[in-house]
C-alpha cells in the first residue's frame, strides 16, 4: 500500500486533497498567489521529485478536466459588452500583445536551435496571458475602467490566436499540414463555431426555461455541453480547449456571475479539478535538468525577458497611441503579464507531441511562477491609484446599508424572486444578507402551526441561496393584515428594497395589483419592485425601461436608474429606455452619469397611446421595467394605475413595476403604541 509511487486510489486522492488545502495557505504566507501552491507541490512529490505520486492516467484525466474548466470559465467571464465598446482599442492591443511576444519568442527559439515549429509554438506561448489579477481590479471597483476593459478585450484575441497557432503547429508536428489541412480546418472550424455560438444558446434557453428551478439538472446540462463541445473540437481538428472556450462564450449571457449556477461551476472547478491540473503541470518539471544542463538557465532567462519585454512594450504602445496615463499603462501590463491557463495548455500539448523538451517545460513553469507574482502586485498597486483618481458618482447614496427583503407567499415563484434578489444584491452592500419574509395571517395565539409551515418554506430559500453563496436572514411575522405585517417587518429590519411577486391578476377594479400589494405601496416609502417573472432572468436579451414624465423628480430615481443599468450589465442584456412625453436628452445625461455602460438606446414617445405600441413589440426574452410613481408624487399619472394590468393582459410574461424610494412622512399612530423615527413613519392609518 505504501510502496512508491502510491497507487491506492483512496490514499492518492486523500494526499492530493491535503496538498490542495495546505499548499495555497503556505503560498499566501509568503505573499505568493495561491495558484502556485499545487504546481510547487507537483514538483516536489512528482516523478521527478520525491516520486510519491506518478503522473498516471488518473492524474492526467483529472488534470485535463481542470484545464477545460479553466478555459471554460474564462469564456463565461469574458466582458463581451466591454469588448464591443472598446472594440478597436482591444483589437489593436490584442494584436500587439500577441504579435510582439510571438516575434520575440520565435526569435529566441531559433537562436537556441529549436525547430521552426517549436520556435513559433514558444512564441505563441509567450503571446497568451491569463487575467489572474482581474479579481483584484474588480474588488477595487475599476473593472469598467477603459484600461481594464482594453486588457480584458485583448485577452479574447490573444488567447484565441494562441490556440489557433497551437492547432496549426500540432497539425504540422503530426505531419498533417497541407493545403487540404487548412481547407478542412477552416470549414470544420466555421461549422463548429456556428454550431457553438448559435446552437448552444438556442438549446440552453429551452433547457433553462423548462428545468430552470432544478439546480442539479441545470449544472449537469452545462457540464454535458462543455465536454461535448470539447470533444467536437477534436473532431473539427483543433484542441478541446478551443471547444471549451467557445462553449463558455456561448453561455456567457445565460450564466450570470452572481447566480447559483455560476457558483456551482466555480466551486467544482476551483475546489477539485483545477488543482489537479496545476498538480499535473508541476509533475512535468524536472529540477535535475536545471543543474545538469546550463543551457536551461539561458532558456529561462530568455523566456522571462521575452514575455516581460513583449507584454510591457505592447502596454506602452497602446498607452502611447491612445494617450493613456502611466497608471493605466501599468495596470494593462499587470493584467496581461501573468501566464497560466492558455500557457499551460499550449505547453502541455507541445510537450505531448514532442515539440518541446523538458528544459522548455521547466522554463515555462518558472516563467509562470514569476509572472503570477509580478502581475497581481502591479494590479493591486496601480489599481488603487486609478480607483482614487476616478471621479466619484455625481449623486450621493445613503450611508445606511441596502437591505433587500423578499416577502414569500408562493413556493413556485420563490426561486425567481430570489434570483432577482441575487442580481440586485451584487451591486448593493456586499455584507448584508437577503431577508426572505413570510407573514402568517392569523391570531397570535393560534398561529403556531402556520408559523411552522411558513418556516418550512423559508427553509427552502436557505438551501437555494446557499447554492449562490448568498447569506440570508429568515423573518416571520404574524398579523391579521398581510400588508401591515410586511410593513412592520420592513421597519423593524430597516429594509431599503422590497421585492414582491405578482400573478398578473387584480382582485377588484379599484386596485392596481390587489389589496395587499396596493396597501404596501401606499404605506411605505422604500423602493418596491413588484415582479411578474415568466422566464429565467439569465435568458433576458433586452431590458425595456419605461420612464414616465417627471419620474426624475422622485427621490430615488437616480438610485433606481443605477440599479437598472447595473442589472442590465450583469445580465449581459441591452438597455432600451422609452421616455414618455418628456425630453430624451435629459435622461441620456442621467444615464451617462452612471459608470456601468451596457449597450443603451433612449427613445422618446409623445404620449401613453404611442407607448403601448412599444411594449407590444416585445420579444419572449425581454424584460419590461416600468419606473412608476406613488399617488400624490410629481411623476404620478392616472395611466400608471392602468399599465400593469395592460401589460398582463397583453401576455407580457416578464415585467417589473419599480416604485423608487420616496421621502414621506407616514403616520403610524395606533400601530405599535411607540414612537418611530420620522423618516420611518407611514403615510396613512390603515389599522
Amino acid at each position: 500500500m505504501f510502496t512508491l509511487p502510491l497507487t491506492n486510489p483512496v490514499l492518492v486522492f486523500a494526499l492530493s486533497m491535503t496538498l490542495f488545502l495546505i499548499s495555497p495557505m503556505l503560498m499566501r504566507l509568503l505573499r505568493i498567489p495561491g495558484i502556485i501552491g499545487p504546481i510547487i507541490a507537483g514538483v516536489i512529490i512528482g516523478p521527478n521529485g520525491l516520486g510519491i505520486l506518478a503522473r498516471d492516467q488518473t492524474i492526467e484525466l483529472l488534470g485535463t478536466v481542470g484545464l477545460l474548466f479553466i478555459i471554460f470559465i474564462a469564456g463565461l467571464e469574458m466582458d463581451i459588452d466591454g469588448f464591443k465598446k472598446y472594440r478597436n482599442r482591444s483589437i489593436i492591443f490584442g494584436l500587439l500583445s500577441f504579435s510582439i511576444p510571438l516575434a520575440l519568442g520565435t526569435g529566441i527559439g531559433l537562436i537556441l536551435d529549436y525547430s521552426l515549429a517549436a520556435s513559433i509554438l514558444l512564441g505563441s506561448i509567450l503571446g497568451s496571458h491569463t487575467l489572474l489579477g482581474y479579481p483584484i481590479a474588480s474588488r477595487l471597483g475599476i473593472s469598467k475602467n477603459k484600461a481594464v476593459t482594453t486588457a480584458v478585450g485583448g485577452t479574447l484575441l490573444t488567447d484565441t490566436l494562441a490556440l489557433l497557432v497551437l492547432a496549426i503547429i500540432t497539425g504540422a508536428a503530426t505531419g498533417e499540414l497541407s493545403i487540404s489541412f487548412f481547407i478542412t480546418l477552416s470549414i470544420s472550424l466555421m461549422i463548429f463555431t456556428v454550431a457553438n455560438l448559435v446552437g448552444i444558446p438556442f438549446i440552453s434557453k429551452f433547457i433553462f426555461r423548462n428545468i430552470g428551478n432544478e439546480g442539479d439538472k441545470v449544472f449537469t446540462y452545462v457540464i454535458v455541453v462543455l465536454f461535448i463541445s470539447a470533444f467536437l473540437a477534436i473532431v473539427a481538428g483543433v484542441e478541446p480547449i478551443i471547444g471549451a472556450f467557445l462553449c463558455g462564450l456561448s453561455l456567457n449571457r445565460l450564466v450570470f456571475d452572481q447566480g447559483p449556477l455560476m457558483n456551482r461551476i466555480r466551486f467544482t472547478a476551483n475546489a477539485l479539478f483545477i488543482p489537479f491540473f496545476l498538480l499535473s503541470v508541476g509533475m512535468l518539471m524536472d529540477l535535475s535538468v536545471l543543474f545538469s544542463d546550463p543551457r536551461a538557465w539561458i532558456l529561462i532567462g530568455c523566456i522571462l525577458v521575452g514575455v516581460i519585454g513583449g507584454k510591457y512594450l505592447a502596454a506602452w504602445l497602446i498607452s502611447f497611441i491612445y494617450k493613456a496615463k502611466s497608471e493605466e499603462r501599468n495596470i494593462i501590463f499587470g493584467l496581461t503579464i501573468p501566464q497560466a491557463a492558455a500557457t499551460l495548455a499550449a505547453t502541455l500539448v507541445g510537450f505531448d507531441v514532442g515539440l518541446l523538451d523538458q528544459s522548455t517545460v521547466n522554463g515555462v513553469i518558472i516563467m509562470i511562477l514569476v509572472t503570477c507574482i509580478i502581475g497581481p502586485y502591479l494590479v493591486e498597486k496601480y489599481g488603487r491609484k486609478i480607483s482614487l483618481m476616478e471621479e466619484q458618482e455625481p449623486y450621493v447614496r445613503s450611508d445606511a446599508p441596502d437591505r433587500i427583503m423578499i416577502p414569500m407567499a408562493n413556493p413556485e415563484t420563490m426561486e425567481s424572486l430570489l434570483e432577482l434578489g441575487f442580481v440586485l444584491k451584487k451591486n448593493t452592500t456586499k455584507d448584508q444578507p437577503l431577508y426572505p419574509l413570510t407573514v402568517v395571517k392569523k391570531d397570535v395565539r393560534s398561529a403556531e402551526g402556520d408559523i411552522a409551515s411558513a418556516e418550512k418554506m423559508l427553509g427552502h430559500t436557505v438551501m437555494y441561496a446557499s447554492g449562490a453563496d448568498v447569506p440570508v436572514k429568515l423573518v416571520t411575522r404574524v398579523d391579521h393584515n398581510i400588508a401591515n405585517g410586511i410593513t412592520r417587518a420592513i421597519v423593524e429590519e430597516r429594509a431599503t428594497i422590497v421585492i414582491l411577486g405578482w400573478e398578473g391578476k387584480r382582485s377588484t377594479r379599484q386596485r392596481i395589483f390587489g389589496n395587499v400589494l396596493d396597501q404596501l405601496v401606499e404605506q411605505t416609502s422604500q423602493s418596491i419592485l413588484i415582479a411578474k417573472l415568466g422566464h429565467p432572468l439569465n435568458t433576458t436579451k433586452r431590458i425595456i425601461t419605461l420612464l414616465p414624465k417627471g419620474i426624475d423628480h422622485a427621490t430615488g430615481f437616480k438610485e433606481a436608474l443605477m440599479r437598472i443599468k447595473l442589472m442590465t450589465n450583469d445580465l449581459g442584456a441591452q438597455l432600451i429606455c422609452i421616455v414618455v412625453d418628456d425630453e430624451a436628452a435629459k435622461y441620456e445625461q442621467y444615464l451617462k452619469e452612471i459608470k456601468s455602460n451596457p449597450p443603451t438606446t433612449v427613445k422618446e414617445v409623445a404620449g401613453w397611446e404611442e407607448l403601448y405600441l412599444e411594449p407590444s413589440k416585445q420579444k419572449n426574452d425581454d424584460l419590461i421595467i416600468l419606473l412608476s410613481a406613488r399617488q400624490g408624487t410629481v411623476a404620478w399619472h392616472p395611466e400608471l394605475e392602468v399599465i400593469p394590468g395592460k401589460l398582463a393582459s397583453m401576455n407580457h410574461e416578464t415585467f417589473i413595476i419599480y416604485y423608487p424610494q420616496e421621502e414621506k412622512e407616514i403616520d403610524v399612530r395606533g400601530t405599535t403604541g411607540t414612537e418611530l423615527p420620522k423618516e420611518m413613519l407611514f403615510k396613512n392609518d390603515f389599522y
